[in-house]
C-alpha cells in the first residue's frame, strides 16, 4: 500500500537496501533531507538505514515534545502508529503500515511541508 496525501507520501519496502533506493528516488524528486524519513520495527535498524540512506528520523520536531515523551511509556506498536500519524496520516494507515513493519519491512516517509 502507497499512500499520497495532500502533505504525505508513504511506501513499505521490503528491506534496508530498498529503502536508501526509495530515498535517492524521492531525493532526485525534489524532496529534501529534512522532509524524508523511515521507519522499522526496531530502532537502531532505523538509525542504520537512515544513516545510509540519507533520511531522517521522526523525532521531537515532528512528533511534538508531549508525544515524544508519551513514547516512553508506550509499547512499540503504539510508539510507531503514534510516529505515523504525527506526520499526518489516519489511526488506519498507521494500523496498516505499523503491521507491515512488524513483519520486517521497511517505511519510507516523505512530506512536503
Amino acid at each position: 500500500m502507497d499512500s499520497k496525501n495532500l502533505q504525505s507520501y508513504a511506501k513499505v519496502v521490503q528491506n534496508g537496501v530498498q529503502a536508501v533506493e526509495e530515498v535517492k528516488q524521492l531525493q532526485s524528486a525534489g524532496y529534501i533531507y529534512e522532509h524524508i524519513y523511515v521507519l522499522a520495527h526496531a530502532d537502531d535498524r532505523t538509525e542504520r538505514i537512515a544513516d545510509t540512506a540519507n533520511a531522517d528520523e521522526i523525532g521531537i520536531k515532528e512528533e511534538g515534545v508531549f508525544n515524544s515523551l508519551a513514547n516512553l511509556f508506550r509499547s512499540r506498536g503504539d510508539e510507531l502508529r503514534a510516529k505515523i500519524t504525527s506526520l499526518g496520516f489516519t489511526n488506519a494507515e498507521a494500523d496498516f503500515y505499523e503491521k507491515e513493519l512488524d513483519l520486517g519491512k521497511v517505511l519510507v516517509i516523505a512530506t512536503r511541508s
